[in-house]
């Protein structure tokens, strides 16, 4: 996107210059204590060559049609989404009708984190691009928390319960105990400790102490004491150990979760009170007695890696010491190999879409070609670039690993247990997307987000990093203005080195870097398209 000759002259005499400004009072379309910080007039959607006004306020990046004043969607995107923006001059060809020397055309490209790459062109001999600029430096790195329009927008219209509460009525209708309802005095007392025949909720975790990352209740098999989930806390990376997150309504099966084990390098540690812990899972009820279920021992990771983590204390489990299991390898790659095939896909779709941030269309990028027929060989480059991205296989992957998992508790009654390394990415994804299929619930809006709260929240995915909540990296001049994801203060360390429960670690420098990746936004998108296909 660089050099000269990238973009078609853009013809600013369309747009009349404006001579006064528009009253922020009319602009209908403005949300509630949304307010507009500064505003361009005159401005180019590149993409689609396109005249508007641009405006920047506390929520988002606003371009309304010069003619109809109409929201125009490719160029408003909010600020949380914006990955990254920078400025650019790009020198345009003299054309017939133009012979004297042009000056380079004012461009402010926008990167979003939805497969955006947005392009805007402002007059000449202006100050609007670096007003428009300026703005978004300041309004995508707030200096609190607090400054984000979520939460400067006021509060919710909507009553909404604690999210502790919320998680317990969850619990208690996954134990089919629906009719209890959970309350702030029961969160207080920690009388919340309900069971059924096989599992109960414990109130281990209730101030956080064993594992800092897992929430304040956790369901458990019934037959596992308090002290034993304590012990087997510190076999697991990050004091992560398996718990329920998941029951059969009917065949009884589980749907469990954890971290990696902490086998070491030479995969023979082990641990009696995570053996017990595990095996417990197995358990069913049959003629009034308990018998054993088959275990499968679901490992996100491919096979080299998992084995390459006992290096550093961690591994996978060995069959032959746990009860009846069956350790399957998915072969789905880490956070770092996701997010470079987002960025390969989002440049495909911005060379081949047809609204691409140089203006052209894919019909007239290829020459003519079409996806309706046309030159196949093009064709056939464009889907090898695809191919390229890596990201279908990504996603083909984490599918197929959900569906495996699904198929097993729900056609050979059988308990899964899935995790990766901290537990908290792919070991997320693969039953989220589990619970999905299993149980209709959760493809409701209300269920879903029980299913958000439970599996990504409560379970400490960490939102801020693979989200990118702004820091500031870079900016000045015409370099990229980066929104990097920010350290949250007590970071654990990559290494799954073996911790006393309630313990954390500073931040190590490999811990430092880029750690945005699109590990929600990949399960987002499987969501929306079982609620279509369900339609």
């Amino acid at each position: 996107m660089e050099g000269a000759g990238s973009w078609e002259a853009l013809e600013w005499t369309k747009t009349e210059p404006v001579t006064r400004s528009v009253s922020h009072l009319n602009l209908d379309c403005l949300l509630e204590a949304e307010r507009v910080i500064v505003e361009g007039y005159g401005v180019v959607l590149v993409n689609i060559n396109v005249a508007g006004t641009l405006f920047v306020t506390n929520f988002r990046l606003l371009f309304l049609s010069e003619g109809t004043r109409n929201i125009v969607p490719l160029g408003t995107i909010p600020l949380a989404t914006i990955e990254k923006f920078n400025k650019m001059a790009v020198k345009i060809q003299s054309t017939p009708r133009n012979t004297d020397k042009a000056s380079p055309q004012r461009l402010l490209q926008v990167t979003g984190k939805d497969m955006r790459i947005i392009v805007f062109g402002f007059r000449p001999w202006t100050k609007q691009r670096r007003a428009i600029f300026d703005a978004l430096v300041r309004c995508t790195k707030p200096e609190r928390i607090w400054d984000l329009y979520a939460f400067t927008c006021g509060p919710s219209k909507f009553s909404n319960t604690n999210p502790k509460v919320r998680l317990l009525n969850e619990y208690f209708r996954l134990l089919g105990r629906g009719f209890h309802h959970a309350s702030k005095s029961m969160i207080e007392d920690e009388s919340f400790t309900f069971s059924n025949d096989l599992w109960r909720i414990s109130d281990r975790n209730s101030n956080y102490t064993m594992c800092q990352s897992y929430p304040f209740a956790l369901v458990i098999p019934k037959s596992i004491s308090d002290e034993e989930v304590f012990q087997a806390s510190t076999f697991r990376a990050r004091c992560r150990i398996p718990v329920v997150s998941w029951c059969h309504p009917e065949n009884g099966a589980v749907l469990a979760r954890s971290s990696q084990p902490l086998v070491g390098i030479m995969m023979n540690t082990r641990s009696n009170a995570d053996e017990k812990l595990v095996a417990a899972l197995c358990t069913q009820l049959v003629g009034g007695g308990q018998l054993r279920r088959k275990l499968y021992i679901a490992d996100a990771r491919p096979r080299k890696n998992a084995l390459a983590n006992g290096a550093m204390g961690g591994g996978s489990e060995s069959s032959s010491n746990y009860f009846q299991s069956e350790i399957v390898f998915f072969g789905i790659d880490n956070i770092h190999a996701m997010r470079e095939s987002f960025t390969r896909l989002r440049d495909y779709l911005d060379t081949h879409g047809a609204a691409s941030s140089d203006g052209m269309s894919s019909f007239l990028r290829h020459g003519g070609w079409t996806w309706g027929g046309g030159n196949l060989s093009s064709m056939s480059a464009s889907v090898s670039t695809l191919g390229d991205s890596g990201w279908l296989i990504h996603v083909q992957s984490v599918l197929a690993g959900s569906a495996w998992i699904a198929a097993r508790i729900a056609k050979e009654s059988a308990s899964v247990l899935v995790h990766c390394s901290d537990g908290w990415d792919r070991t997320t994804q693969l039953v989220s997307l589990a619970n999905l299929l299993l149980d209709p619930y959760y493809r409701t809006f209300a269920g879903f987000q029980a299913l958000v709260e439970k599996d990504w929240l409560a379970f400490g995915h960490p939102f801020s990093d693979r989200v990118g909540m702004p820091t500031v990296s870079g900016g000045t001049g015409n370099m990229p203005f980066e929104l990097t994801r920010q350290a949250p203060t007590g970071s654990l360390s990559s290494s799954p080195v073996r911790q006393t429960p309630g313990s954390s670690q500073t931040p190590s420098s490999s811990h430092a870097q880029n750690n945005y990746s699109p590990i929600f936004l990949q399960v987002y998108f499987f969501k929306l398209s079982s609620t279509m296909t369900s339609l």
